[in-house]
């Protein structure tokens, strides 16, 4: 077997697949977008919504994981967790978050800035419904980020749950749901030769969205 730390140096890619049309853009980075997911989920629809959510904990350090994108508006972005987690703790101690969709078929990225809020527990329970019985169950028994122990059985916990009279149609748990990331930034990157990348931006200022191109 190679060794991967002297070949990782060594790896190249000319991007060469698509490019953006400056003098073509549209107004709403939501049309872009749209058509951006539509091409992901072409490419790739068991992985097209995931994304890295990023946040900030109380020391000020970045905290990144990869999470899956639930819902899309022109309101914002929306995932689902449990309340108690790390990231959740973090988005209510200080709700500015980043979004980083990268599908490297496309050779394409999306970078996002933006709030983060809980939506309503309506909203959360009709997503929680249409959920299949094992991913309400493990949202039941998962305290989510707690640490537990190396021998920590979930099967007898699951068991337990699944004998239970309304096993089959568990309610959502309070410390269950979802935020919506409401946006003010997006930057599209788009993969080109000789590293010098198309990068479109679209910032929200005063209600309205500035356009702007920066540099590879």
């Amino acid at each position: 077997m190679s060794n991967p730390k002297k070949n990782i140096e060594n790896i190249r890619i000319d991007y060469d697949k698509s490019k953006i049309d400056f003098n073509s853009i549209n107004t709403s980075p939501f049309t872009l977008f749209n058509s951006w997911m539509t091409q992901a989920f072409q490419a790739d629809k068991e992985n097209a919504n995931a994304f890295v959510l990023s946040t900030i904990s109380n020391e000020i350090a970045p905290s990144s994981r990869v999470v899956l994108m639930r819902g899309f508006s022109e309101k914002g972005l929306v995932f689902y967790t449990n309340y108690n987690s790390q990231k959740s703790t973090e988005i209510m101690s200080n709700n500015n978050v980043s979004a980083n969709f990268f599908w490297p078929q496309l050779e394409k990225q999306i970078r996002i800035i933006g709030n983060a809020e809980k939506i309503s527990k309506e909203e959360s329970d009709k997503y929680f419904n249409s959920r299949p019985l094992e991913s309400k169950i493990g949202a039941i028994i998962s305290n989510q980020s707690s640490t537990i122990s190396l021998d920590h059985n979930f099967e007898k916990e699951k068991e337990k749950l699944q004998s239970q009279s309304n096993s089959n149609s568990p309610k959502r748990p309070e410390n269950w749901g979802g935020f919506i990331i409401k946006i003010n930034h997006f930057e599209f990157w788009q993969g080109r030769p000789s590293r010098l990348h198309d990068r479109l931006c679209y910032t929200l200022e005063n209600n309205k969205w500035v356009i702007s191109r920066k540099s590879p």
